[in-house]
């Protein structure tokens, strides 16, 4: 009985490697990921400010060169982060940024249910909306915009033909030259690694 419980349960395993392996990424797919995603800068930013973290939505669409090449164009709604003296953590401000990233990505496992993949690309962030306060408050802060590489790791959960689920982590060599009142302050050093949670769509 246990024999043939096992042989079933094989058989069944079986069947749905087959038609997940039917219904795998190919060529000339869109893949479209929606959720949330979390900017996390590196400690230790600045020699006079700390960045703070944030969370938004984000979205991603890729589109399959190949069963396993993708390219894949990052957006989101902007992201806000406070600013903070290093040595008191005292808030003096805050800003507001877009990251569009563009990645080249590579997907393992063709016909699996779990396809993790790895990618490498270019962003530009553009910073807006500064505001300052406590000590600063009333002064001008300026934040450059930004270019640079990007990383990412990630991994696709199928779970049928069209939809899919999504976790992934970036991370995003981000600098930028902090102004006040037109006189420059100190190259903020933001490296940020950006955790995401996706749902995501086939077609």
């Amino acid at each position: 009985m246990k024999i043939k419980t096992f042989g079933q349960a094989a058989l069944g395993a079986l069947l749905l490697s087959s038609s997940f392996a039917a219904s795998a990424f190919e060529d000339g797919d869109w893949l479209i990921r929606f959720g949330g995603s979390n900017v996390d800068p590196k400690s230790n930013n600045g020699e006079i400010v700390d960045v703070g973290s944030d969370t938004s939505f984000t979205f991603t669409g890729s589109y399959m060169l190949t069963d396993a090449w993708s390219l894949e164009l990052l957006a989101a709604w902007p992201f806000e982060h406070s600013i903070y003296l290093k040595d008191s953590g005292t808030k003096v401000g805050s800003t507001k940024h877009l990251p569009p990233t563009f990645s080249l990505n590579y997907h393992f496992f063709r016909n699996a249910v779990f396809r993790p993949y790895v990618g490498l690309g270019c962003y530009y962030t553009s910073f807006f909306d500064e505001s300052t306060t406590g000590p600063l408050e009333g002064a001008n802060l300026s934040l450059d915009d930004s270019w640079g590489w990007a990383g990412q790791i990630g991994v696709d959960w199928l779970l049928n033909e069209r939809w899919f689920l999504n976790l992934n982590a970036r991370y995003i060599d981000i600098e930028t030259d902090a102004s006040v009142n037109g006189d420059f302050l100190e190259k903020v050093e933001i490296d940020p690694v950006v955790w995401g949670a996706n749902v995501g769509f086939r077609f």
